[in-house]
């Protein structure tokens, strides 16, 4: 029985998650209320306050199954490429078949939740700050793969790229969400993927 009742409120947890994530996305922490979160699930304020603790215990988990969801896309979209580049150029290559998805979304979760918790939410810009961290280590680390390969130019300076990389895609991003125009995104995309080709080492 308790392994059903445990079963039951895991289930219950994550209906909340995953319900909760995208309101968070386009609202903002602040924006979002309660009634929001209740209106969504279905569920009582006390069964969603009887699975975590308050709304910020809410918007943590929700933050981090957005990001889980991001990175498990881009994981695979990486694990099915096959040279370096072709693995670098995963990113911009997911961001182009995602885009769309992204912006009905609200924007990229990574960004929304950046700009909005740097002042406010210490817990939510650390984690964000943790995110782009990451995604930065991945693009340096196949950059340096690439350079120790001998495929891409040791004058690159990989982590510069990766800033550079990243700044541009999630520029266009922003720009996209802000004016309802997807030709930022599409021309960011095109951008990243002749950054990525410019590195190629010719011989």
């Amino acid at each position: 029985m308790k392994s059903a009742t445990q079963s039951r409120s895991g289930r219950t947890r994550q209906l909340i998650i995953e319900s909760a994530a995208p309101i968070f996305n386009k609202k903002g922490y602040a924006g979002t209320s309660m009634s929001d979160l209740t209106t969504a699930t279905g569920l009582t304020k006390g069964s969603i306050y009887g699975n975590f603790k308050d709304k910020d215990d809410v918007a943590v988990h929700a933050f981090q199954h957005n990001i889980d969801l991001i990175f498990d896309f881009f994981s695979k979209e990486i694990k099915a490429a096959g040279s370096t580049l072709d693995k670098l150029l995963a990113y911009p290559r997911g961001f182009r078949k995602v885009y769309r998805m992204i912006l009905s979304y609200g924007g990229c979760p990574i960004l929304n939740t950046a700009v909005e918790a740097d002042d406010t939410h210490a817990v939510l810009r650390k984690m964000a700050v943790d995110v782009l961290a990451k995604w930065k280590k991945s693009i340096t680390s196949l950059i340096e793969k690439g350079q120790s390969e001998g495929v891409i130019d040791v004058a690159t300076h990989a982590q510069n790229m990766a800033e550079i990389l990243i700044a541009v895609m999630e520029g266009g991003s922003v720009l996209s969400k802000v004016t309802g125009e997807e030709s930022y995104m599409r021309n960011a995309i095109d951008t990243a993927e002749k950054m990525i080709a410019d590195m190629r080492l010719t011989k």
